[in-house]
């Protein structure tokens, strides 16, 4: 017999429902096509989605004709994006999370009273390009806390963190920090689906043979999920969607946990389950997530 367990909550938080519904609502009012920078959200089947309907997905505001319609991807921007964009005319719309925008004005902040800005999060990672973009500041790379004492330079330090980072990893990176500097400000701005699916996998993983996250592989709160479970000695594995379960997983399993990530619809959750077609499903309980985010000005007439 073969149970699937599902983690309690999953997929879609409300900063990318607010970003999706963004662009959706820019093809509406301003007709396609609709330019995005970056990924709106970090998954294939919600890009490709917007894409069929008029959306265009680019990596560089350079690539958008002068005049056009462009939203900003939900996981923020430097201020040099904002620059060449109006130097080409563009209608911007900023589908930032009101999340990461938090984790801006805190830099800002910080920076203006004259201390040394540490930011923990992933290198390369969209939104730490955007963080790191907005004043100068110092990147303590997540998970490598050797280098941590050799960063701190000022006097008065101020700690902020990527909204999607591990929470144990965070607590250690942010720990090696104040042995160095105890004074330091901590500002952990994990976001709150960031450690609510953690919270459920780790309720969850010690239930089941094998956990399947749902989600992109450049997906850092998806690759997170995938690492709480196999933190906890429970074989996980990253899957986009049904095409990439391995029947080879499930020998010798009797429960299978399957959670998603903040990014991932649930329409690929209901497909995975479709493909392990499992004797029984059972819904776990978690935190019930009541946010919501207002959508930009322009567009909520």
């Amino acid at each position: 017999m073969l149970e699937v367990i599902l983690s309690s909550p999953r997929g879609f938080c409300a900063g990318v429902v607010r970003a999706i519904d963004v662009v959706e609502l820019c093809l509406k009012k301003y007709g396609p096509p609709v330019y995005v920078k970056h990924q709106i959200v970090h998954n294939p089947y919600v890009v490709a989605e917007l894409e069929e309907k008029g959306a265009i997905t680019v990596e560089d505001v350079s690539e958008i004709p002068e005049g056009a319609t462009v939203v900003f991807s939900a996981h923020g921007s430097p201020p040099e994006d904002f620059k060449a964009a109006q130097s080409r005319k563009l209608n911007v719309i900023d589908a930032v999370c009101p999340l990461v925008t938090r984790v801006h004005n805190e830099a800002k902040k910080y920076y203006k009273e004259g201390k040394q800005v540490l930011l923990v999060g992933h290198k390369g990672h969209q939104e730490v390009k955007g963080t790191m973009g907005q004043v100068p500041m110092t990147l303590v790379d997540d998970g490598d806390d050797s280098k941590i004492p050799d960063l701190i330079s000022g006097a008065d330090v101020a700690v902020l963190t990527q909204t999607t980072l591990s929470v144990g990893d965070t607590e250690r990176s942010i720990g090696e920090i104040l042995a160095t500097r105890p004074e330091a400000i901590i500002r952990n701005d994990i976001c709150y689906a960031t450690t609510n699916r953690q919270e459920a996998v780790t309720k969850m993983a010690p239930v089941v043979d094998l956990v399947l996250v749902i989600g992109a592989q450049n997906s850092s709160n998806c690759n997170r999920l995938r690492e709480v479970a196999e933190g906890l000695g429970v074989t996980s594995y990253l899957i986009n969607g049904p095409q990439e379960v391995e029947k080879t997983w499930l020998d010798g399993c009797s429960k299978i946990g399957v959670t998603s990530g903040a990014s991932t619809p649930e329409i690929l959750v209901e497909e995975v389950i479709n493909i392990l077609a499992p004797d029984k499903v059972t819904y776990l309980t978690g935190v019930d997530e009541d946010v919501a985010f207002t959508l930009p000005k322009v567009l909520r007439q």
